[in-house]
């Protein structure tokens, strides 16, 4: 299907579901996917850093994109990851995807080698020229190390080289610099990849959101999406805060013996597996899984918000 311009509300970025032998699990891929779509989002993200997306091969991402595209099979936009360290590599990503029928491609600044802001804009350029779909830019300091800077998404925009921003850099003044600037040009889509700060996102003029813990709790962000829309602005923020709480099980894993994307990720498909939608927990190699102990406290978050 055409992508909306602007694309607005919520956007899960689709949990990867793993067999015990780090396969791909379709059928729970396809149980994850009815699980999003019964919750009324308005779009499905994969291969995103909640995809795992940096620990799949080409022949797992490929399989995820065709089986949720295929799935869904132009209910929703589908939104694809085409996330790798250079030019060349992702346009073969974007290749690979939009073939498997994707509907946009979402793309990061390219990574491991230093770049600079010059060579950045090249890069979008270059991949908006060879895409047959439009290009979102992702922005995720914390994995590619460095910052899109709004003034450059901006301009990449009125181009038509973009077509929108997933914003996960936690910029918030940089966010209402490009929200501002985006008034400008009313097909482009601004989205916050914060959990947290959904409502306060939304008030500065954000078009939606694309929450890892929405495969947890779509209907919760569906929710805090349309109340704050109907002006009910205190319902909104109560549903906001009930979401932070139910965002405290990332903090379960120990951090003395793991890192916080294992135990965000482990936090999310372990509520997803308590939760029936799920058959296995696992996280990709070589991410740390979480423990009985810690398990039993994912189940006490889900059991607090009324999801157990």
């Amino acid at each position: 299907m055409a992508l909306p311009a602007p694309l607005t509300g919520v956007v899960p970025p689709v949990c990867t579901p793993l067999t015990a032998d780090r396969e791909v699990d379709v059928p729970s891929l396809l149980r994850l996917v009815d699980h999003l779509v019964a919750g009324g989002v308005d779009g499905l993200f994969v291969l995103g850093s909640t995809s795992e997306v940096a620990y799949l091969t080409d022949r797992q991402r490929l399989l995820v994109t065709e089986t949720v595209a295929g799935h869904v099979a132009g209910r929703l936009p589908v939104l694809a990851g085409a996330i790798d360290m250079s030019t060349p590599r992702v346009l073969d990503h974007v290749a690979a995807v939009t073939a498997a029928g994707a509907d946009a491609v979402v793309v990061t600044a390219p990574f491991y080698a230093r770049t600079h802001p010059a060579e950045i804009a090249r890069h979008y350029r270059l991949v908006a020229a060879r895409s047959t779909v439009p290009v979102i830019a992702y922005d995720i300091p914390v994995a590619v190390h460095t910052k899109l800077p709004a003034p450059l998404l901006l301009e990449l925009a009125a181009d038509g080289v973009l077509a929108g921003l997933k914003d996960s850099s936690g910029d918030l003044a940089g966010f209402r610099e490009v929200v501002t600037g985006a008034r400008a040009l009313p097909g482009f889509s601004v989205l916050t990849g914060s959990e947290l700060l959904v409502d306060a996102a939304l008030a500065l003029g954000a078009h939606g959101v694309v929450p890892g813990l929405g495969n947890v709790d779509p209907h919760g962000y569906v929710r805090l999406h349309r109340l704050f829309r109907a002006g009910d602005l205190a319902a909104a923020r109560a549903e906001q805060e009930r979401l932070c709480t139910l965002f405290g099980m990332v903090t379960v894993g120990d951090p003395a013996r793991m890192g916080p994307g294992s135990a965000a990720l482990g936090a999310f498909k372990t509520a997803l597996h308590l939760r029936g939608v799920i058959a296995c927990p696992v996280t990709a190699a070589p991410q740390i899984p979480l423990t009985t102990e810690e398990t039993e406290r994912v189940a006490k978050f889900l059991s607090g918000a009324g999801l157990l």
